[in-house]
């Protein structure tokens, strides 16, 4: 089990480095006269489904280095979410720039465990462009995610992705507790025991 572990991490080390370094992209901010302030942070409607599927499309194929990212598929799994799944038990912020460009989403998921009342939350998704990583944006996001949780009685979080995912490593900078099967693997589980430290703490590195 620790040699795949060790395969999973190798995995994940060749992906990240085919992204853009934190100078590079703080150089690209730069050039495109933005700053940290300059973006805004807001729930996601129908009428962002369109670009929200789309930017869903592009940040998965960029974060797995796929091609031939499906905008269709994407948009339409956003058009079923908000029409079928309109029961409040989800919420999406998104990241936008001074063009009101879509530039990073996260979804959040309150769910109950079987016979039980206590509610727990579930980081279902959260992606930035490639260009736009590294640079502190995401740290943003992320308080803004913890914060909703929070305020919808909350107090803890699980994320489930993939052990290859390169992203895997902020994860762990934002205070996930990584999750191991029985034999001993890491599957790409990440738990937050309680949110509100996780909060405080993230807001302490951020100011």
């Amino acid at each position: 089990m620790k040699l795949k572990n060790f395969i999973t991490s190798i995995q994940r080390l060749l992906i990240s480095l085919k992204r853009p370094s934190k100078q590079t992209n703080l150089k690209k901010l730069q050039e495109r006269g933005e700053t940290l302030d300059s973006f805004t942070f807001r729930d996601a409607t129908e009428a962002d489904i369109p670009e929200l599927g789309k930017l869903h499309a592009i940040t998965w194929a960029e974060t797995y280095n796929a091609k031939n990212p499906d905008i269709q598929l994407r948009q339409y799994q956003w058009q079923k979410a908000f029409k079928e799944e309109n029961d409040g038990s989800w919420f999406c912020i998104l990241v936008v720039n001074e063009k009101n460009e879509l530039v990073g989403f996260a979804k959040g998921k309150i769910y109950k465990n079987e016979g039980s009342s206590e509610q727990h939350g579930d980081l279902n998704k959260i992606y930035l462009l490639s260009d736009y990583q590294r640079i502190g944006l995401g740290r943003k996001l992320f308080s803004y995610v913890l914060k909703r949780f929070l305020s919808k009685g909350v107090n803890d979080m699980h994320l489930f992705g993939i052990p290859q995912n390169p992203s895997c490593a902020f994860h762990e900078a934002m205070g996930g507790e990584r999750l191991y099967s029985e034999k001993g693997t890491f599957d790409g589980g990440y738990h937050w025991a309680c949110l509100q430290k996780s909060l405080t703490k993230l807001m302490q590195n951020i100011s």
